[in-house]
Formats: C-alpha cells, structure tokens, sequence
C-alpha cells in the first residue's frame, strides 16, 4: 500500500517554502554562514582557532557552523567574512523584470 507523495516546485528559497518570516533574510544568513563554514575548513582551523580570529565563543562558532543563526546579524555575519580574509562587497542592481519581485543574493567569486 504506498501514498501518492505531493511534490510542489521550489520557489528557490526553502524558507519561503516553509513559509517562514523573513525568507529573505534567512536564505542570505544561511549563505553567509556556508561562506564562513567554507572559509574556516579550508583554512584548517579548529573551532577555537576560528572562535579566537571571529572574537567569539567555540559554542557560537558550533552554532554558526550547525545553522543556529538566530543570534548572528547579517552585518556580523559580514565581519566574520572580514575576519577570515574576504572582502564583502554589496551592489544594487536595478530589477530587469519590472512585474517580478526584487530579490537579495549572495554570489561568491
């Protein structure tokens, strides 16, 4: 006896999805901190080395590294890219779609 799954299509933000409060803002947080993530594991550090360079506690840099962003700002978040290296750089871009939404990304080089 197997149930027909329902599949609805993506709106290319999960949060949004999920139906969540400022999906915007989420999906940009959750970038930013795969950046770090990123950034971190390449460089090799342990996550006190990390916790040290960022200014915060091992704890917190386990909660970035997890997802648990209810406590980073985007603009610390912005400082922890600074801390490891990166230079954030922010551009507007004037909506080529005018009957579209005007959307936030994060594009890494």
């Amino acid at each position: 006896m197997s149930e027909e799954i329902q599949v609805h299509p993506s709106s290319g933000n999960v949060f949004a999805d999920l139906g969540l409060p400022n999906p915007d803002e989420l999906l940009v947080k959750a970038q930013l901190a795969y950046q770090i993530s990123e950034l971190i594991s390449a460089r090799q550090l342990t996550q006190s080395e990390a916790a040290e360079l960022l200014g915060i506690d091992q704890p917190k840099v386990s909660a970035l590294i997890r997802g648990k962003l209810s406590g980073f700002s985007t603009e610390r978040l912005f400082r922890f890219l600074n801390a490891l290296g990166s230079n954030v750089e922010i551009r507007i871009v004037a909506n080529s779609k005018p009957n579209v939404q005007a959307q936030t990304h994060v594009v890494t080089l």
